[in-house]
């Protein structure tokens, strides 16, 4: 290692994910430390269910406050635990070293804070002053918590997320979009059936929305097409993605298909997420959707029902067309709580040549024939199976490990990561010598390690 050129360490460094194994690789010397020191903190994320996570951000927060030049390394930094809230010794130490860390994080660029009482005006009023912050995740839950005036001198955001809006946070969405509209490209509300989003407050933030490229959202049961379209219409250079999730069982589908075919706003659209409810006459709701992607260069297509699974035989029609319209292009394809039939599945894995990720549900008793479709898909990267749960009597049906590498043995040798309802396998290659004296590669599974969350478990189910 030592005669190693000295400008390839940092293409080698770019491959290790896990924050353990860059750590490790600080302590070997200083070449080493130069560029796996600012890997391992460019992105921090301590999650509610870490073990220790209160202990390990308070040490966090505490080398970050006493060590300014580590700090200007933090790039994204997510936070998901009760902190500093919550905390048994909630100190005014604690509290400052939190404030004099986020200070000196002079280079990040996103920050996501949240859990449900965890922020608060300081911490707010703190990352207000970071000059390269161009991205906000929050929980809008701010009674108690933070004045939520504070968020409108955010004035240059570029992507904003709200998790649970209170209505104190949603009366100043639009003072607050006012502000940042010039900027924002990407908006993100998520609630769980809350009423206190409503087409009016749509229709009066819409104005500001002008250059959004992405608008999600998720669980307002008040929000119908005309709320929707009164944020399309508004947008100036198309709109790349967009997701509808349980949203008012009196969304008109074909209406805003119709809305829509007379405006350019979804001709730069890539990807989409649609949630249809079990009482829609599915036959109707999957013509509108092929209607209201017609003119749509789509490449990543997300779609689950909000009820009970849907069979397989009624949507066979629907994934033809998909596959007819948008599979030459399709590199993400993401089915939950809706059975597909093999058939299908075989269309998709054939005709879509570019597909990377597959999320599919399937009985268990198929998997056997599934074997059989699945070597079609040449460009496989991520496979997820689901099996449907309500069919599961006494226990949730799980995957066993040999099932999962005779899998893996029938895929691409692209596939680097498979995983079946709450369990997740990478895999991995191992190389060998035959009995022929040649070097081979061996495929394995082995638990999940890296730090990032696996997107089937980031997928909003409401």
């Amino acid at each position: 290692m030592l005669d190693l050129p000295f400008d390839i360490l940092p293409v080698i460094l770019s491959h290790i994910d896990h924050p353990r194994h860059l750590f490790h690789t600080c302590l070997v010397n200083r070449s080493f430390y130069h560029f796996a020191a600012p890997q391992l903190y460019r992105r921090i994320a301590i999650y509610s269910w870490h073990k220790h996570g209160k202990t390990k951000a308070i040490q966090l927060f505490k080398t970050l406050s006493e060590h300014p030049s580590l700090a200007q390394y933090v790039k994204q930094l997510g936070l998901n635990t009760r902190f500093p809230k919550g905390l048994s010794s909630d100190t005014d130490d604690i509290t400052n070293s939190v404030i004099k860390a986020l200070g000196n994080c002079t280079n990040l660029q996103a920050c996501s804070w949240t859990r449900d009482g965890s922020l608060n005006s300081e911490i707010l009023q703190v990352l207000q002053e970071l000059p390269y912050l161009e991205k906000l995740e929050i929980n809008g839950h701010d009674q108690g918590n933070y004045n939520p005036r504070h968020l409108v001198s955010f004035s240059h955001l570029k992507t904003i997320s709200i998790i649970m809006p209170s209505a104190g946070v949603i009366a100043t969405l639009s003072t607050w979009f006012a502000a940042t509209g010039h900027s924002l490209t990407s908006l993100t509300l998520i609630c769980k059936s809350s009423t206190l989003i409503t087409e009016e407050i749509l229709a009066g933030i819409s104005k500001y929305l002008y250059n959004l490229k992405y608008f999600y959202i998720a669980g307002c049961p008040k929000i119908t097409h005309s709320g929707i379209w009164s944020v399309l219409s508004h947008n100036e250079n198309g709109i790349r993605g967009l997701g509808l999730e349980g949203l008012s069982s009196r969304f008109d589908m074909n209406a805003l298909a119709q809305l829509c075919l007379k405006s350019p706003v979804l001709h730069t659209l890539r990807s989409v997420t649609l949630t249809v409810h079990h009482h829609l006459p599915l036959k109707d709701w999957t013509e509108s959707v092929l209607s209201l992607l017609a003119s749509s260069p789509l490449e990543v297509f997300q779609i689950y029902s909000t009820g009970a699974v849907f069979e397989s035989p009624p949507t066979a029609q629907f994934w033809r067309n998909i596959v007819s319209h948008h599979g030459s292009r399709l590199t993400r394809l993401s089915v939950h709580r809706m059975l597909i039939g093999l058939d299908s599945i075989e269309d998709i894995c054939r005709r879509c040549t570019r597909l990377e990720q597959l999320f599919i549900v399937v009985e268990h008793e198929a998997l056997k024939d599934l074997c059989g479709v699945l070597p079609l898909a040449q460009s496989l990267k991520v496979l997820h199976i689901n099996f449907p749960l309500e069919a599961a009597t006494e226990s949730i049906p799980v995957l066993l490990p040999s099932e999962a590498l005779e899998i893996v043995q029938h895929c691409s040798g692209t596939l680097t990561q498979l995983g079946c309802n709450t369990r997740v396998w990478q895999v991995e290659r191992n190389v060998r010598t035959d009995e022929t004296g040649e070097l081979c590669v061996e495929r394995s599974i082995a638990r999940y390690n890296s730090p990032n969350i696996p997107e089937q478990f980031l997928v909003v189910r409401t």
